[in-house]
């Protein structure tokens, strides 16, 4: 049995995000300098945590975002960052590029709603999640061939995991901490991928997962559109099986988390 948490992370804005234009597979864009700063604040946010494995979309946006992070980083200078498609955002097809209101108004003629509606040539939401459950498959198996297997015990992870974590998970007034749930898990890995991604993989995790959620955590905000840099973390528990690994337990920490943007935060960037 191995135990790990699985800290997600959004890539940061791009000058297609802040002009509200699809980017998909297809726009391969660089952080804008706003994006920067946020990737800057991230990573300083995250600086203290040990990271045993870092996996990263190979688009652009989110492979200068995970740099950024793994270079303000002061435990985890020598882990290779894995670069893996299967962690793209989604691809919108003929909609990349254009307004996100021109899939809005393709979506409407078609009589679906925007987030549900596949343009053509673009990935159906079942296609990203297959995406998502293969990379997870590659994850588990990676975690395992890299670092052994432990014999911690579900309930102890349940326990570790949720410590701290219902303030965060709440619009509550108090921030939550960078190491929210790493309480005795020995191992952490790092994801950097993209919002429509994230959004689909979240789902995966409690709808066909049945993944565990921190107390007063509200279903909209665990399954809102992510932020810009905005991290989520889970705690995974992965058992061998007959038929090969396998996902025995995960928890909810918390999700789309942004305390490190705030202007406390990030005024070491802007004055």
């Amino acid at each position: 049995m191995l135990t790990f948490s699985l800290t997600v992370v959004r890539h940061g804005e791009t000058q297609y995000n802040k002009e509200k234009l699809l980017q998909g597979q297809g726009v391969d864009t660089s952080l804008s300098e706003p994006g920067i700063q946020q990737a800057e604040a991230a990573g300083l946010y995250l600086r203290e945590l040990r990271f045993s494995n870092v996996f990263v979309s190979n688009l652009q946006r989110a492979r200068q975002t995970a740099e950024i992070i793994m270079r303000n980083n002061v435990h985890s200078s020598g882990v290779e960052m894995v670069f893996d498609p299967l962690l793209r955002e989604r691809g919108f097809g003929i909609a990349e590029g254009r307004p996100k209101e021109d899939l809005k108004n393709m979506a409407n003629r078609a009589g679906q709603s925007c987030r549900d509606y596949t343009p053509p040539g673009g990935e159906t939401l079942e296609q990203v999640r297959l995406r998502c459950k293969k990379f997870l498959k590659s994850l588990y198996q990676r975690m395992v061939d890299n670092h052994g297997c432990s014999g911690q015990s579900s309930a102890a992870v349940g326990r570790e995991a949720g410590a701290g974590a219902a303030e965060s998970g709440t619009d509550g007034p108090l921030p939550g901490l960078p190491d929210d749930g790493m309480e005795g898990v020995p191992l952490h890995a790092l994801v950097v991928s993209h919002g429509a991604y994230i959004r689909v993989a979240v789902r995966h995790f409690v709808e066909d997962l049945q993944c565990s959620l921190p107390q007063g955590l509200k279903m909209s905000k665990l399954l809102s559109a992510c932020p810009n840099t905005g991290i989520s973390r889970f705690v995974l528990i992965v058992s061998p099986t007959e038929s090969g690994l396998a996902l025995s337990a995960v928890r909810c920490v918390f999700t789309n988390r942004k305390d490190h943007l705030t202007s406390h935060n990030i005024c070491y960037i802007t004055h």
